[in-house]
């Protein structure tokens, strides 16, 4: 037995991957301040829009992206681990459309009960993920810290033209979401000792995905808006595309992907639902149109490297479904934008 498994990192947290981001609703109060306000012409992007990233115009028709997230132990694996915190934090600036120039990891280690050594191996599956990207994991931070904690600061650059946001979806575009739902309910499984071994893998394939095509897809027009679905669920992102684009969406359920259906409704079954699923609705569970409880879990909970979640013009939809087609994604048509009405979300 090696050292990777004597330990199972996921122990050592009250969380798991994005599952333990604040509330929006939380969120709302700490981000409430008047210097956020404060001007920087060349800032195209910044805290009060609540998007994935920062941008600020460098001139000469470019523009710098940058981002930070990290979180506890989704896994137990430490080099998965140090691998879906990074591929989950470099997603950000996909999501923007950019593409990743160099990270910075951010470390925080319980060095008194978890071995030095699998932090090494956090630090080295975070080197691998930034390899695949493409660009270097070039510095970092590290502190004693009383549960496990990794991430990095990455910095991307995107041509300004090409810049995609939340906002920006207009009314008949259609939705598209590249990922499954379902990692947080099988996060939990894993933590309620409940999840069978034939499913490990699913949700951990699932995070180990990288986002490029966020930067392929930059270049066309006819996509209006972009954001990645993690901690606050479908729902929550979608929301705050729809608030951003002054528009509301109409999701169809049964088109909405999820990783493995008989696997989530029996952890359902059994009960395995993630704190932040609840924390998730009581923040916004008042701008969706009613919906049953098994939608509910499904829709809010919380992802960690979640898929893109891309708003497309009607004219040019099927343009973008052979585009996707030639690409090694999949990604599936979840619904629409329609005239914004008193909910921001409607399912069917």
């Amino acid at each position: 037995m090696g050292l990777s498994d004597k330990i199972k990192l996921t122990e050592f947290s009250h969380g798991a991957g994005c599952g333990c981001k604040i509330s929006p609703k939380v969120l709302d109060q700490i981000l409430k301040t008047e210097a956020a306000k404060i001007s920087f012409p060349n800032l195209l992007v910044g805290n009060l829009e609540r998007d994935d990233a920062a941008v600020m115009d460098i001139g000469n028709g470019q523009a710098i992206v940058s981002t930070t997230d990290f979180f506890m132990p989704i896994v137990d694996d430490p080099i998965e681990f140090g691998k879906i915190a990074s591929i989950n934090a470099i997603s950000d600036i996909y999501a923007m459309g950019a593409k990743p120039l160099m990270a910075i990891a951010i470390l925080g280690w319980p060095i008194n009960t978890i071995p030095v050594e699998h932090a090494n191996l956090v630090i080295e599956g975070g080197r691998a993920a930034c390899a695949d990207a493409g660009i270097p994991l070039a510095g970092g931070h590290s502190i004693d810290c009383p549960e496990p904690i990794f991430g990095l600061a990455v910095t991307g650059i995107i041509e300004t033209k090409n810049l995609k946001k939340n906002g920006g979806a207009q009314v008949g575009d259609h939705l598209y979401l590249s990922k499954g739902l379902g990692v947080g309910i099988l996060s939990t499984a894993q933590k309620k000792k409940m999840r069978l071994p034939e499913h490990d893998h699913i949700a951990t394939n699932s995070m180990l995905q990288l986002n490029k095509i966020g930067a392929d897809i930059a270049k066309f027009d006819y996509v209006h808006a972009v954001t990645d679905v993690t901690g606050f669920g479908l729902l929550g992102h979608l929301s705050e595309m729809c608030e951003a684009s002054n528009t509301t969406a109409e999701l169809v359920f049964d088109q909405v992907p999820i990783l493995d259906k008989a696997a989530i409704d029996y952890y359902l079954d059994k009960g395995a639902i993630p704190g932040g699923t609840n924390r998730n609705w009581a923040s916004y569970g008042h701008k969706i149109a009613e919906i049953s409880d098994y939608h509910k879990h499904i829709l809010a909970d919380p992802q960690t490297s979640g898929g893109l979640l891309v708003a497309v013009a009607d004219r040019e939809h099927k343009a973008f479904e052979e585009y996707v087609q030639s690409t090694e994604y999949n990604i599936a048509p979840i619904g629409r934008m329609i005239a914004k009405k008193d909910k921001m979300v409607y399912v069917k």
